[in-house]
C-alpha cells in the first residue's frame, strides 16, 4: 500500500473519510468528521511532530468475508495507522494515543460503538501503545481534529463545547 501522507504545503487541514487514514508531519491539521458508533484513532509523536488519523468502521476483519479494506476496521486499522506512522519516521516508544467515538446512535440495535471502542483499544494494547485519553460513548456524533503541530486533539460534540483531549 502505497503511504497515506500528505504534504502541509497544499493545504494544512486534510479530511478523513469513514474507513479511511491519513499521516503527515507538523503543520497539518487532520480531521474526521460523522463518528457516531465509528471510532477515529489518533496516534501523535511529540518529539517529531509527526501524527495519523484513523475512522475506524467496524471491530474485527475476521467478521466479515470481504474484508480488503483494512482502514474499515479496528484489528487491521491500527496496525496499518502505526505502520504509516513509523513510515514518516515516527517513534513508537513515544507515541501517544487518542480515541473518540464508539457512540450508541440506535436504541434497542446491538451496540457496535461499545464493541468498536473494545477492539480499538485492544489493538492499541497488542501493539504496545498508550492510549492518553478518549471521549467515547453516550449517543452523539462527534468531530475530531488532530493538530499535528501540537498534539492537541479537540473533539466536537453537537450540542456541546469542543472538548479538547
Amino acid at each position: 500500500m502505497a503511504s497515506q501522507e500528505l504534504s502541509a504545503k497544499s493545504t494544512n487541514e486534510i479530511y478523513v473519510g469513514i474507513a479511511d487514514l491519513k499521516v503527515g508531519h507538523a503543520p497539518l491539521v487532520l480531521i474526521t468528521l460523522g463518528l457516531g458508533s465509528c471510532v477515529g484513532v489518533a496516534l501523535y509523536d511529540p518529539v517529531r511532530k509527526i501524527g495519523g488519523l484513523l475512522h475506524v468502521m467496524l471491530p474485527r476483519s475476521t467478521e466479515f468475508s470481504r474484508n480488503s479494506h483494512p482502514a474499515k476496521f479496528a484489528d487491521t486499522g491500527v496496525p496499518l495507522l502505526l505502520a504509516e506512522v513509523l513510515k514518516l519516521g515516527a517513534d513508537k516508544r513515544v507515541l501517544e494515543a487518542k480515541i473518540a467515538g464508539g457512540a450508541q446512535m440506535f436504541e434497542g440495535m446491538v451496540n457496535i460503538g461499545e464493541r468498536n471502542v473494545e477492539a480499538v483499544k485492544e489493538a492499541l494494547a497488542a501493539l504496545g501503545l498508550r492510549l492518553v485519553a478518549e471521549d467515547v460513548g453516550g449517543n452523539r456524533g462527534r468531530t475530531m481534529i488532530l493538530d499535528t503541530s501540537t498534539g492537541k486533539v479537540i473533539i466536537k460534540t453537537l450540542g456541546s463545547s469542543p472538548k479538547e483531549l
